[in-house]
């Protein structure tokens, strides 16, 4: 549904923007949730007055069959309504929160560093704090926005006198929910706040555990996290303690609104006011009002039930707001025949280091030729590659290449899936030939029941060490990419499996600017250039 990590200035607007921004983005699954949820009112009033009917045909001895069926008719179609309108909410949650959370994870890995344990949980609780409001406030809201004053109009019809009291016992059931709501606002942000702080904490003592048994510190760093959890047990209690007294406030001038109606409809019709009316009801007109009262704040108590997401939502947002979309990067020319990859001058600084993994480094790879990348481990090999993935920062110089890349690394990764399926993940519209000639060029032949049709399990438990490398070079054969990349491609194989790995690369490097990673001589007698690090 299109939607954007939003940054304001102001940060008490921030979660308001975010939350607006989902409003006005609805998929048309939000919208038919809240359309079904409007519907829902109209189907109330058809079955208030088929029952109100219905005993009235009773009371004067005639026929109550038809309204009845129109009574039964209403109410399984409200049941319906409820489910088609639940189906549409989650619908619309599942499509809001996937598009924030894709558009978060590339402000995290695109934008400026953040502390890990605030972006995972801003990624997951922060996101997932989004259900509630798209799913079942949003419509609840628009429901309620309407459909009381149309019910209250309606009543109006059997009785102006009923209608003023369920107009004039609405004001006091809104003023509660706004009191409630701000209330649960200001709980709700501190309880998503030691939810942060208790998931950072968490994190950084499971990164310095070894320090923390080094320096026997178990007893402190848990009675740090045991601190941080009962501040966020108690702030929770908070939020249900406000949760269920507004609650309480709200049904009480529910119930009080019913019990008005129904004692001036009793006393109406025995005819026991003590004071003058402008009407005189009978038994259908005051049963009809009576049926229809209770419904008239059907909407108003569902959105008090959703409120408490909205305010969950709204604490979450606040976080949200905060991660800044990367700026887009102007598109480079596609190049489809091998390009020169130049480095000019590069250094790469990671964040906290002491030294620069790479400094004032410079290379040329001329277009369709074989650079071997060798050194000991640190040298920087996996770093130059990861600078042309976008994955390491170019803290000064130059890189210049064009051109999709296909990459295998050291771990590929592995899917539930068969072997031809896992193949593909490089290119899904592959044909069945295609990934079947991949395979072949680098030598990877499945000798298992099946063959490519194999399924292996999320671990690739059955394949050997050279296999998987097998798979990661067919995967980079599959996919037309004129830049190819390898990352140490004979790792930890003995000296037969390197020796029969190495036709596949060569394969696999034919037409394309290649960069190996390697600590082989085997693999850099392949190159046409050789830079040792």
């Amino acid at each position: 549904m299109g939607a954007r990590i939003v940054q304001i200035d102001h940060m008490s607007e921030a979660p308001k923007a975010v939350l607006k921004h989902l409003e006005r983005s609805a998929s048309p699954a939000g919208q038919r949730a809240r359309l079904l949820m409007a519907l829902d009112g109209l189907a109330a009033i058809a079955f208030a007055a088929g029952l109100a009917f219905g005993i009235d045909a009773i009371a004067q001895g005639r026929g109550m069959a038809p309204w009845l069926v129109l009574a039964l008719a209403a109410m399984t179609f409200r049941g319906v309504l409820a489910h088609l309108t639940g189906v549409a909410g989650a619908q619309a949650a599942a499509e809001a929160k996937a598009s924030v959370r894709a558009d978060l994870a590339r402000s995290i890995f695109g934008g400026p560093r953040r502390a890990a344990g605030e972006a995972t949980t801003a990624l997951v609780e922060g996101v997932e704090a989004l259900d509630g409001h798209v799913a079942r406030f949003l419509p609840a809201r628009f429901s309620a926005a309407a459909l009381p004053l149309v019910m209250i109009a309606v009543a109006a019809i059997a009785s102006p006198v009923c209608a003023g009291i369920l107009l004039a016992t609405l004001v006091p059931f809104i003023a509660a929910m706004v009191l409630a709501g701000t209330a649960a606002a200001a709980e709700s942000r501190a309880q998503f706040l030691a939810l942060e702080r208790l998931s950072g904490l968490f994190l950084d003592r499971v990164r310095a555990l070894p320090v923390v048994l080094a320096f026997q510190a178990e007893g402190a760093t848990t009675a740090a996290l045991k601190r941080s959890a009962s501040e966020l047990a108690e702030r929770t209690i908070r939020v249900l303690r406000v949760a269920f007294i507004s609650s309480a406030a709200l049904e009480f001038f529910a119930a009080l609104s019913v019990a008005l109606v129904a004692v001036y409809c009793g006393f109406n019709l025995l005819r026991l006011l003590p004071f003058p009316v402008p009407e005189q009801l009978d038994l259908k007109r005051a049963f009809f009002v009576l049926a229809l009262a209770p419904e008239v704040y059907a909407p108003m108590r569902r959105l008090a039930a959703a409120y408490h997401d909205r305010q969950a939502a709204e604490a979450a947002s606040a976080s949200l707001s905060t991660f800044e979309a990367p700026t887009p990067k102007p598109a480079a020319a596609v190049a489809t025949e091998a390009p020169t990859i130049r480095f000019e001058g590069v250094t790469v600084r990671y964040p906290d280091a002491d030294a620069p993994a790479l400094e004032n480094f410079s290379l040329v790879a001329q277009a369709g030729t074989i650079t071997a990348l060798v050194g000991p481990s640190g040298a920087g090999k996996s770093s130059l590659l990861n600078l042309l993935l976008d994955l390491a920062p170019l803290t000064a110089g130059r890189i210049e290449a064009q051109g999709e890349i296909a990459w295998a690394g050291q771990s590929p990764l592995i899917l539930p899936a068969s072997i031809a399926d896992n193949i593909a993940l490089s290119r899904r519209d592959a044909s069945r030939a295609e990934i079947e000639a991949a395979a072949r060029a680098v030598g990877l032949v499945v000798d298992r029941p099946g063959g490519l049709d194999f399924v292996l399990d999320e671990r690739g438990s059955g394949l050997s060490g050279g296999e998987r490398r097998r798979l990661s070079l067919a995967r980079a054969l599959l996919k037309p990419a004129p830049i190819l990349l390898l990352d140490e491609p004979t790792a930890n194989l003995d000296a037969a499996s390197e020796a029969a790995l190495l036709d596949a690369i060569r394969e696999a490097a034919k037409g394309r600017t290649t960069l190996i990673a390697t600590h082989s001589e085997a693999v850099a007698a392949l190159a046409d250039q050789v830079v040792r690090l």
